[in-house]
């Protein structure tokens, strides 16, 4: 690219509160099932510091448990005691060693009533009982997805406080060892997630009922977690941008728009925006097939940036979604394992510049 073309969209820089992102790709985070009692492994020092040095703009890590009883599988990452804290201070080092150009985020979640599954690669798959390494969920309300498992313990006011201060407080952790942006799950039909829909909220307190009761408690740990974070630090919300199920009356693009609004006002500094994952549904698949429910909560917003996600692989397809307008940033996930070095083909197909880090500038022209 010569200096008189325009960059590609796709590298342009993106600034977050203080962040500055030097371009607007995004590594979704992607669970790795592979922590000890929820304490980072050397699989994560190997995993993010490839990641890191993929040269794409934001590096997520994977959905991390605010709590052991919102875990996934007894696999998942943790971050809910200063042990945990101390094994992913460790990974942070060594990304910042190997890739110090880098900005590292983390997706902070809890499972609901998901939680408590053999990791994909178990056998037997499904759900993992308590007598055999497992225990019993919590959720909005005391059911299950898909009878999959037991129903879970629907949250009382006292369950709600500790799950809301476990969330500021893994924020704050997260902060504390050096992660640069932080992101609060609320997507795929996981706790947060299961309240905002009507297919899976069925409470009849102040939770429950109308969209704006349904918003209340994610808004709360929000909050809350946005109030033990330093102003300059971002904090980032994944959603889900459809249940996929108009026909239930589900989780809708409309309420997406209204959640992200709300989100804004409180400081928001961007969403992620994904779909599904709240009851049973035929999602289509396909290049870019999610990107028309980020479109939409982009046309909705004031000035919040958007990241799209879904099957964006393709550079050209990629960079045409920010053409358009209808996202700021793209995420990607499993095109990232397939090809670490994702960013660099980007770049060479869109004739855009991307960062390389010292000991890989050499095989790309650069040193």
């Amino acid at each position: 690219m010569s200096d008189s073309q325009p960059s590609p969209r796709l590298f342009e820089p993106l600034s977050l509160r203080e962040v500055r992102l030097p371009n607007r790709i995004v590594v979704s985070p992607m669970c790795m099932y592979s922590a000890v009692e929820g304490a980072a492994s050397s699989w994560h020092h190997v995993h993010l510091g490839s990641l890191a040095a993929s040269g794409a703009g934001l590096v997520l890590a994977e959905a991390t448990a605010v709590e052991a009883r919102g875990r996934i599988t007894p696999e998942c990452l943790g971050l809910w005691n200063d042990d945990h804290a101390r094994a992913l201070a460790r990974v942070v080092a060594t990304v910042r060693e190997v890739a110090p150009r880098s900005v590292l985020g983390i997706q902070l979640a809890h499972a609901g009533r998901k939680a408590s599954h053999a990791r994909p690669w178990s056998s037997p798959r499904g759900y993992v009982p308590p007598d055999s390494g497992g225990w019993s969920s919590v959720g909005a309300s005391a059911d299950s997805y898909e009878n999959i498992a037991p129903p879970a313990d629907a949250l009382d006011q006292e369950g709600l406080d500790t799950v809301r201060n476990a969330f500021a407080d893994a924020a704050r952790r997260a902060v504390s060892i050096g992660f640069d942006v932080v992101e609060m799950h609320a997507a795929h039909g996981y706790l947060l997630s299961s309240f905002l829909s009507p297919l899976s909220n069925h409470r009849t307190d102040s939770y429950g009922g109308s969209l704006e009761n349904r918003m209340r408690y994610p808004l709360e740990v929000f909050d809350a977690m946005r109030a033990v974070m330093p102003v300059e630090v971002p904090l980032l919300v994944r959603f889900s941008g459809t249940d996929w199920r108009d026909d239930l009356e589900g989780w809708s693009t409309a309420d997406s728009v209204a959640f992200a609004r709300e989100l804004e006002a409180r400081g928001c500094d961007g969403v992620d925006v994904s779909t599904g994952g709240n009851a049973k549904a035929e999602i289509p698949g396909g290049p870019g097939f999610q990107v028309p429910f980020a479109a939409a909560v982009k046309r909705g917003v004031e000035s919040m940036p958007v990241i799209a996600v879904g099957e964006l692989d393709d550079p050209k397809i990629a960079e045409d979604v920010l053409e358009r307008g209808d996202a700021d940033a793209i995420a990607i996930g499993r095109g990232m394992l397939r090809n670490p070095r994702w960013a660099w083909d980007a770049a060479e197909t869109l004739g855009g510049r991307v960062d390389y880090v010292d000991q890989y500038a050499w095989c790309v022209g650069k040193g």
